[in-house]
């Protein structure tokens, strides 16, 4: 199976905790569409594999009218061998969200809705520069069920100054209450050159603070474990049987395709990404070229991607995977630089997998790079 991403790189309202800076006038989406559709035709021997999920992200896709959408939904259909049941998942943010596009969006085989919620306090959204309210957050996950929409995934940000414990229960309590079967959950990151650094550098706002987003994590993973949510991944929860089919292949080493500004590719045996820089995109795929660099994985840097990867997951790392299809003795040696992980009760080994705890999940990149194999 393979997936399909799709990067529509627009964003309504810039908010702090964007890694990437979009224009906010969108004259240029026509012309970022049309050039999508034309990527879609130049990459369709990327993928010798059946599709099983495709994903509208961004930028916000919502933005994009019902045509707009649908032309790209044709192109994929007409381009990719589809499966009999594809999950197609849209990005939208909570003001995007009416019952005519809710329909509209059903129409076209759209199932699964990731809403931008990011929080349900008004406070924390004005903080983060958004443009919905706390209000609409809540209406669009309604108005989304009461529309047909059951699969609904939503973000939730914690860890920002304005959000204290008992708040951070509010957020997730809100969820939970609201029948949300799938939540991403994700600590506020500071990123270079965004409008959050310059503040922070200018003393001008106040820095997250480290302590209480490993906090924050902690009581999450224990509220979402009561509520009766599995914690699949690092970043996300859902309900038995409403895990995101797209993003577990991102973590399972599944191969996809990404289209449109800065989407990554992925095929086995090398990655690709796109240029980030809209102008530029467009102008390459008039050409006739997709403009991309590309990295040829060796045995190891792939190895340590599925070390990276698969700790993550609630499954874990499987040691008999990586004899199949590496060798015995990177099992091995993994096997034995885990052990003082196994001591600090970080992590453990469940049936020839190797997973962590819940004072591991806090430090699973660092886990994962002291098992990294070197070249």
């Amino acid at each position: 199976m393979a997936g399909i991403y799709v990067h529509i790189p627009f964003c309504r309202k810039a908010c702090h905790y964007c890694n990437f800076h979009f224009s906010t006038t969108h004259s240029l989406l026509p012309k970022m569409v049309e050039s999508i559709v034309g990527e879609i035709s130049l990459q369709k021997g990327y993928l010798s594999t059946e599709v099983s999920t495709i994903y509208f992200g961004g930028g916000t896709p919502s933005i994009c009218s019902n045509e707009q959408l649908g032309t790209l939904i044709n192109e994929l259909k007409n381009t990719f061998f589809l499966a009999s049941f594809v999950e197609m998942t849209l990005e939208a943010n909570p003001d995007d969200i009416t019952k005519e596009k809710l329909l509209h969006w059903k129409s076209l085989g759209i199932n699964r809705l990731s809403i931008g919620v990011q929080s349900f306090r008004a406070e924390d959204l004005l903080w983060m520069n958004r443009a919905h309210s706390a209000y609409q957050a809540i209406d669009a996950i309604l108005l989304a069920k009461e529309n047909g929409f059951e699969n609904i995934s939503i973000d939730l940000i914690y860890g920002t100054p304005t959000l204290s414990d008992e708040q951070w229960y509010h957020n997730v309590q809100t969820a939970i209450d609201l029948k949300v079967p799938h939540l991403s959950c994700y600590a506020l990151t500071v990123e270079s050159k965004t409008a959050l650094n310059k503040m922070i550098e200018k003393k001008k706002m106040e820095a997250p603070d480290p302590e209480k987003q490993a906090r924050h994590f902690e009581l999450l993973m224990q509220w979402m474990e009561t509520a009766g949510y599995e914690h699949y991944e690092i970043s996300n929860f859902a309900k038995p049987g409403m895990r995101s089919k797209h993003n577990s292949s991102y973590w399972q080493g599944e191969h996809y395709v990404g289209l449109g500004p800065a989407a990554h590719s992925f095929n086995g045996y090398s990655r690709q990404w796109n240029i980030a820089n809209n102008a530029l995109y467009i102008q390459g795929i008039a050409t006739g070229t997709v403009p991309f660099e590309m990295e040829k994985l060796t045995p190891t840097q792939a190895l340590n991607e599925y070390i990276m990867t698969s700790l993550r997951t609630s499954e874990g790392l499987s040691f008999e995977y990586i004899k199949y299809n590496w060798d015995e003795e990177s099992a091995n040696e993994i096997k034995k630089k885990s052990s003082v992980h196994i001591l600090q009760e970080n992590a453990l080994i469940n049936n020839e997998h190797l997973q962590l705890t819940k004072s591991g999940k806090l430090l699973a990149d660092g886990i994962a790079s002291d098992l990294f194999n070197c070249e």
